[in-house]
């Protein structure tokens, strides 16, 4: 019985609102998931009783022998709990009792009389492959829409529902360590592979091959083994006790303590696993009271939230965009390629590229190529599917080509003559409706439009290196961009993959003009003898993923330094560099790039340990004075100070969006929820009296924005 079958044939139907009962002549009954109004399912605490009823109907009926969960979204299984309903948990108290709530049922469905079989397409995720694993057998379709996981980690949390006790039982301890830890899912073959599901088919048989499972014996599953090592350390105490420890170390190594769930989640597998799942099953209930409660889930929720409202929204209220068919790219260097990747294979839109030499396409070709090269080896990506990504890019060394192109996207260097040239170029060569964005990281769009004949359709489209994993575009519109560009290139970057947040022109935008004073004060602690490795490690025990001097290396000292003088004009002293940055580029550091720079790039471990020949050239001997605390407090305070400028100017709409921008375009420490979050956190009061003994004791530059002093004074905070 296909899908589409057992949507059209009802046999004996009983509806209870989400879940429909379809009983079969066979012995099977289909059980269907639909919650209506949403485009996904998502598990509700209101659903309990609804999913009692069903199973007290099933136990009732002797002649239902076999069940098949499914559901009636057509890309879907379940996509989780519903994340909103923790916002009315008031205690701990609360939170455990929505955990044992969720392990009661899943526990009542595994020791049904019945077999159930969950005949998965589409995400099944969180409390979704927790109700998954509480059924007898498993069943997906071999889509690439498949995805299995438990990413609550990503939230601040653990599974709730029985995933941290099942998983690992089916799968082996390390295995489902690995996927709680990271949130990662599992796509079809894989999840085949690791043992989470019996079997993977297509789509169009799937409903039948769980029919034939449901029909059969409940499974007697033994202890997964795969290996002599694996059977080592997972099958006696000792070899438990070794790999915990271990797992412990290296992930303290990795969150530096600032997160509390991935502890707790080794914490709870350990309790099962030693003490068997009743007691695993207590702990865990336990700890997600405990996470919800924390301060580090409720910001992680509140990211979710905010990313999920955004991509809802237009570029402009009201205005809907046009769809991007075509698309040209300037430029065949590392950003140019990651546009064209991400156009290619995430939009799915032809691109044509455009490069002065042959060398310059064939390297943006590359970039694709090597990406995707990488997925047919690890067998994520059959060789066809890559070969059909690879055949939507072209390239050419003149504008040919560029005629149909909806939008051209521009990276080439940061020259506003070189920038206003391909304005001129794009507007003889393609169509008077084609979009031209600047993948400018510094140069205001206002400046590059100056002399366009349509202006109206020139807008900054700034992605972040390396393209294909930053997950931010910030969309920049100067006066006289159209609200049709705008809503279109939202639209577009969306369909890239990216996060887009429409920010204001001017030098720097939003990101890098925040970014900047962080920079430029690590450079400061540095000329004042600070070592290097001491301000990194400082902030990345705050919670970057790595610290600014590190960043500069890896973006290039000569890129992260061209900004500098277009905030200096638009902006004033404040932003002045410390000179230290002259003398590095004097003596050839680029960074990684060149492979000279603040670390050493050679050697067995690049990029690890620092260069000590930058302190002669700096005039600097390296002595530690101030605490990792002084020295995170220092830096990011530069950085909030600007970003309150910034919302007060209108450069970002809203807190919201500032937040988001500094998370994903730099990688503001999330559980501190981004800067607006952060200062409501501390309060504001706390953040003017910080800024202001700095720049009584340190520099003036540190004083209070005056948007920051007067919300004190009113008591006021950003959300």
């Amino acid at each position: 019985m296909t899908q589409q079958d057992q949507q059209n044939t009802h046999v004996n139907e009983q509806n209870a609102g989400a879940f429909t009962l379809t009983r079969q002549d066979n012995g099977v009954a289909i059980l269907t998931m639909d919650v209506p109004g949403e485009s996904m399912n998502t598990l509700k605490a209101e659903f309990g009783d609804e999913i009692t009823a069903m199973l007290d109907e099933i136990e009732a009926d002797s002649s239902i022998k076999g069940v098949v969960l499914t559901s009636g979204k057509s890309s879907s299984f379940v996509a989780g709990a519903d994340i909103s309903m923790l916002a009315a948990c008031e205690t701990e108290a609360d939170a455990r009792a929505l955990a044992v709530g969720g392990q009661n049922v899943f526990d009542r469905i595994e020791r049904m009389a019945a077999t159930f079989v969950a005949a998965i397409h589409g995400p099944a995720l969180g409390g979704g492959l927790e109700l998954a694993l509480a059924c007898h057998y498993r069943i997906c379709s071999d889509s690439p829409k498949t995805q299995l996981g438990l990413p609550e980690v990503q939230l601040g949390l653990l599974p709730g529902s029985g995933g941290t006790q099942r998983l690992p039982r089916l799968i082996g301890i390390q295995q489902a360590m690995k996927m709680m830890l990271t949130g990662a899912p599992a796509r079809a073959k894989q999840a085949k592979k690791y043992g989470i599901v019996d079997d993977m088919v297509p789509l169009s048989v799937l409903i039948d091959v769980a029919e034939q499972f449901a029909l059969k014996a409940k499974p007697r599953r033994e202890a997964p083994q795969k290996g002599l090592m694996n059977k080592l350390l997972e099958q006696n105490s000792y070899g438990r006790n070794v790999m915990f420890k271990k797992a412990r170390e290296q992930t303290f190594a990795k969150t530096k303590g600032n997160y509390p769930a991935p502890g707790m989640i080794i914490d709870v597998i350990e309790t099962g696993m030693n003490e068997g799942i009743q007691a695993g099953l207590e702990a865990e209930a336990t700890a997600f009271g405990k996470l919800v409660m924390t301060p580090e889930s409720f910001q992680l929720r509140q990211i979710f939230f905010a990313t999920t409202d955004m991509k809802k929204e237009h570029g402009v209220e009201g205005v809907k965009p046009e769809k991007v068919n075509k698309v040209g790219i300037l430029g065949g260097g590392l950003m140019g390629g990651g546009i064209a990747y991400v156009t290619a294979t995430k939009a799915g839109v032809p691109v044509r590229i455009k490069d002065v030499r042959e060398e310059g396409i064939a390297n943006a070709m590359k970039y694709s190529f090597d990406i995707l090269n990488k997925k047919v080896k690890k067998r994520f990506m059959r060789k066809s599917e890559m070969q059909k990504q690879l055949s939507l890019l072209t390239g050419s060394l003149d504008y040919s080509g560029f005629q149909d192109a909806d939008m051209v996207i521009e990276a080439v260097f940061e020259d506003v003559e070189l920038k206003q040239q391909m304005v001129s170029d794009v507007e003889s060569h393609a169509s008077e409706k084609t979009i031209f964005a600047s993948n400018t990281s510094s140069i205001p769009i206002t400046d590059i439009a100056a002399k366009a004949a349509r202006p109206e359709n020139v807008i900054g489209l700034h992605y972040f290196s390396p393209v294909d994993k930053m997950p931010l575009a910030e969309v920049i519109a100067h006066e006289k961009t159209s609200d049709a560009t705008i809503s279109t290139t939202v639209e577009f970057a969306r369909k890239q993959g990216k996060t887009p947040v429409v920010v204001k022109d001017g030098a720097g935008f939003y990101v890098n003009r925040i970014l900047a004073p962080y920079m430029n004060e690590a450079a400061s602690l540095l000329l004042a003898g600070e070592p290097v490795e001491h301000i990194d490690k400082s902030l990345v025990k705050f919670g970057f993923p790595v610290g600014p001097v590190k960043l500069l290396d890896e973006v290039g000292i000569d890129v992260g330094t061209k900004i500098i003088p277009f905030l200096v004009e638009q902006f004033g002293s404040r932003f002045e560099a410390p000179a230290a940055f002259d003398k590095v580029l004097a003596d050839g550091r680029k960074g990684k790039k060149n492979g000279k720079g603040f670390y050493v790039y050679e050697g067995k471990k690049p990029g690890k340990d620092v260069d000590e020949s930058i302190y002669p050239i700096l005039g600097v001997a390296p002595s530690s004075r101030l605490s990792e605390k002084n020295v995170a407090e220092r830096c990011v305070m530069m950085m909030l100070n600007e970003a309150a400028r910034c919302l007060d100017e209108g450069v970002i709409r809203n807190a919201r969006d500032g937040d988001i921008g500094a998370i994903f375009g730099i990688g503001f420490p999330p559980f501190l929820g981004g800067p607006f979050r952060y200062m409501d956190s501390l309060g504001i009061q706390h953040i003017v009296d910080t800024l202001s003994t700095l720049a009584q004791n340190t520099d003036e530059k540190f004083a209070p924005a005056a948007c920051l002093q007067r919300m004190a004074k009113e008591n006021k905070t950003f959300y």
